[in-house]
C-alpha cells in the first residue's frame, strides 16, 4: 500500500490558522458535521516537546457511518474521518484519510460503498486548500 491509497494530501498556499478556518468551512459546506478539533502543537508542547503546527479535525457523515456500521460495527475503529492541517517548515498540508482504504479492512463493504464517502474527503479538502 502506498500513501496515496491510505491519505488524500495537498499542499496550500494559506497559513496554518486560515487553512484550519478553510477546512472547517468546507466540512460545513458539504454537509458534514465536527466532532473535534485536536491542537497536538499545544498538548505535546504541554509535555516538553516542541512541535509545529498540528491539528486532526474529526469530522462524519452520518448516511455514510450508518451504511458502514450496518454491515460491520468494528468499522467503528474507523470512525470519525479525519482531516489533519499540519504546518512544515515552509509548508501546511491538508491530509485526509481514506474511506476508500475500508474494503481492504472489512470485507462486508465494497469499494463501490465507499467511493461516495472518499470522493466527498476529497472535495472538502480540495474546496479548502
Amino acid at each position: 500500500m502506498n500513501v496515496g491509497d491510505f491519505a488524500y494530501i495537498v499542499e496550500t498556499k494559506k497559513d496554518f490558522e486560515e487553512a484550519v478556518v478553510s477546512v472547517l468551512k468546507s466540512i460545513e459546506k458539504k454537509g458534514w458535521s465536527v466532532f473535534s478539533i485536536y491542537d497536538l502543537k499545544e498538548r505535546l508542547v504541554a509535555k516538553g516537546f516542541t512541535h509545529s503546527g498540528m491539528k486532526i479535525i474529526e469530522i462524519c457523515s452520518a448516511k455514510h457511518a450508518d451504511k458502514f456500521l450496518k454491515k460491520n460495527k468494528l468499522v467503528s475503529l474507523c470512525m470519525p474521518c479525519k482531516i489533519n492541517v499540519l504546518e512544515d517548515e515552509d509548508s501546511v498540508i491538508i491530509v485526509g484519510m481514506r474511506p476508500k482504504l475500508l474494503p481492504q479492512l472489512f470485507n462486508e463493504i465494497s469499494s463501490a460503498e465507499t467511493a461516495e464517502a472518499d470522493t466527498d474527503i476529497k472535495e472538502i479538502i480540495d474546496n479548502a486548500k
